[in-house]
């Protein structure tokens, strides 16, 4: 076979495909001929309401089509079309339910789901990033995980500021992709640009694009457009969908689709569609913009769906009648000489493998999000900044509180010292749950999006947010109960003052799984703030200090064992009081005396005996609270990709 091979299609040389494919696009050709699309109507749980015999409802009717690379294609239509079911018939993406019906073929060759998510590449309506990570970080990463895991990491960034550079991020390229209203980034014309750099990163030689100028101002959207038209003049074969384009976005496409009522209307250039109407009597007016033309014709207006659903109804049919897209299919299809089909061949051979090939090991993605991850949440100002400081505030105004400088206890102690037991406890509690209620709400659509392209396993994600949660957990609980600890006249021992830490980190801990619990399980951030509160306060109730721990009633129990506050409190008394030997007494009211920290404990109705006990099953929660919500995050990416 030839090094290089004349592409009729493109009019320039194509290089041999086993040959530098990672920059290299190879043209592919995409068909698809008498597609039928049904929704299964959905089954309510009881039985009685579900009614026999009943139809699914149809989609899109005998659709068929082609793109060809060197094309920018459009596919246009009124709301409600069959834009969106169009594209995920094709990227064999979001199928749920539906019934489909059809041949979709690449080069002549019939495709299944694994073989067309190899060659494509699909970019979404909705922009997700991790809005703290700057242009070139997020395609580093981008590149890390899905290029081939035997290419170096050289390479890898070499292909970055490839795709940095054809994109035009060059400008960008160092500045944070931004939060809205958050984090100042780039603008929404960099945002959908840097979507489509994403998916350049491995090259794919075809590529869907969904509502492609969406939330953009025209001359945003003419340069995103513009740069689609560059990406088809190196070779690659892009669909997209487009809303209402202006006339200069609509004279950038080579080829449009219209869609009407689940049927195609027209397909072909541009140019032939202009005539098209014409011929059919809807002549586009002199100065209007073609697109807008075409759309309200095939629309559906309310209130006149007889007239509307005629006139579309002769247009699909009036198309169907003279050269049809199922004709250009098989025109394509015949036309395709031996020689043609052993490229086609080579190039899904090709993709086969690399389907099959290297990815980055477990510890290649690991070490990737564990990087993201941390430079994500280190320059998160809420949790680095405004917190240490709000950390020391509240540290010096409880030592300050219950400042006591000297350990010879007397009886009104006994109270101050328990009372601030618990209240350090409450404040582990809080540092560490309510910064994570928002963690998973805010970046489930992110994470979902990333993992169903299969970047990275849910136990890498999951693993790495533990792991960098554990130098912010140590961190805060020492430094709260170094302050409070020694300002509020808490045993002087240094072995007790060790326990105590330690104590405090395990209570964050606890505290910190049950708010990922929370997060992982709630739909929205508004949810898994409101949660957080009403299911802690049970726990809080029992915990030993509202309420003795021998008055706890039966029925109540579970609650009572499943709290981290009832662990945590006995083993900070344990800890505090075990070693007193001698609390002064009044003797006016000697009656109420507690002469030694062993009565103290007794009294709370807690015993010394299960020190080591508490500290396993604060470590127990911990951990079941985590796999429990890993579980969760588990199970909705399954439900995600159904």
């Amino acid at each position: 076979m030839s090094e290089y091979y004349q592409d009729p299609e493109l009019g320039f040389p194509q290089k041999d495909y086993d040959e530098d494919h990672s920059s290299q696009v190879y043209p592919v050709t995409l068909s698809w001929k008498n597609c039928n699309v049904f929704a299964l109507p959905k089954r309510k749980p009881c039985c009685l309401c579900n009614k026999g015999d009943v139809e699914p409802k149809r989609i899109l009717t005998n659709v068929s089509g082609i793109i060809k690379p060197g094309r920018l294609t459009a596919v246009m239509g009124a709301s409600g079309a069959g834009k969106t079911t169009l594209m995920n018939m094709l990227t064999f993406r979001n199928r749920g339910s539906l019934v489909i019906q059809g041949d979709i073929k690449v080069n002549g060759v019939l495709m299944e789901k694994e073989k067309m998510a190899n060659l494509s590449a699909y970019v979404q309506q909705d922009d997700l990033f991790i809005g703290t990570m700057t242009v070139r970080e997020h395609l580093v990463f981008r590149a890390m995980l899905k290029m081939d895991g035997r290419t170096s990491t050289a390479e890898k960034r070499q292909r970055v500021e490839k795709v940095i550079q054809e994109l035009g991020l060059t400008k960008c390229a160092d500045t944070l992709i931004g939060v809205p209203g958050k984090v100042k980034g780039i603008s929404g014309g960099e945002v959908k640009r840097l979507s489509f750099a994403s998916e350049m990163i491995t090259n794919p030689p075809l590529m869907f694009c969904d509502e492609v100028t969406s939330g953009l101002d025209s001359f945003m959207a003419q340069s995103v457009v513009q740069s689609l038209k560059t990406m088809v003049h190196t070779g690659h074969t892009i669909m997209c969908t487009v809303h209402q384009p202006s006339s200069e976005v609509f004279e950038l496409f080579d080829e449009i689709i219209l869609m009407a009522e689940g049927k195609v209307a027209f397909s072909g250039p541009v140019t032939h569609a202009l005539d098209f109407f014409k011929n059919i009597g809807h002549p586009c007016p002199v100065n209007y913009n073609p697109a807008n033309h075409f759309i309200l014709t095939l629309a559906i207006v309310p209130g006149y769906e007889t007239d509307c659903k005629g006139r579309v109804e002769k247009i699909c049919d009036f198309y169907n009648s003279n050269v049809t897209a199922s004709k250009k299919v098989d025109h394509y299809e015949q036309s395709m000489d031996p020689y043609e089909r052993r490229i086609s061949e080579k190039v899904l051979e090709e993709s086969i493998q690399s389907l099959s090939s290297s990815g980055p090991s477990y510890f290649q993605q690991l070490r990737c999000v564990m990087w993201r991850t941390w430079i994500t949440t280190v320059r998160e100002p809420m949790l680095v900044k405004i917190k240490f400081i709000q950390t020391l505030i509240i540290a010096l105004f409880i030592g300050l509180v219950y400042l006591k400088t000297t350990n010879d206890y007397h009886q009104e102690d006994i109270m101050n010292i328990n009372g601030v037991i618990f209240l350090l406890i409450i404040s582990f509690t809080y540092n560490s749950l309510f910064p994570v209620l928002n963690v998973f709400p805010k970046e489930i659509p992110v994470f979902l999006r990333e993992h169903g392209t299969g970047l990275y396993r849910v136990d890498v994600y999951y693993i790495t947010k533990m792991l960098v949660e554990i130098p912010f957990i140590v961190t805060n609980s020492a430094m709260i109960i170094a302050i409070v600890y020694w300002m509020s006249g808490l045993e002087h021992d240094i072995y007790a003052y060790v326990n105590a830490t330690i104590i405090s980190i395990l209570t964050s801990a606890a505290a910190s799984s049950f708010g990922y619990t929370i997060s992982a399980a709630s739909p929205s951030v508004t949810i898994a703030l409101t949660l957080g509160p009403l299911l802690m306060t049970p726990f809080l109730l029992f915990g030993g200090y509202f309420l003795n721990n021998g008055s706890v009633p039966v029925y109540f129990l579970w609650i009572k064992y499943t709290s981290w506050f009832l662990y945590s409190n006995e083993l900070m008394i344990t800890n505090q009081w075990r070693d007193i030997s001698h609390i002064s007494c009044d003797e006016m009211n000697s009656t109420v005396c507690i002469p030694t920290g062993k009565l103290v404990i007794e009294s709370l109705n807690y015993e010394e005996k299960n020190f080591n006990f508490d500290l396993v099953m604060l470590c127990t929660i911990t951990v079941v609270y985590r796999i429990l919500a890993f579980i969760i995050l588990l199970i909705k990416s399954k439900l995600s990709r159904c």
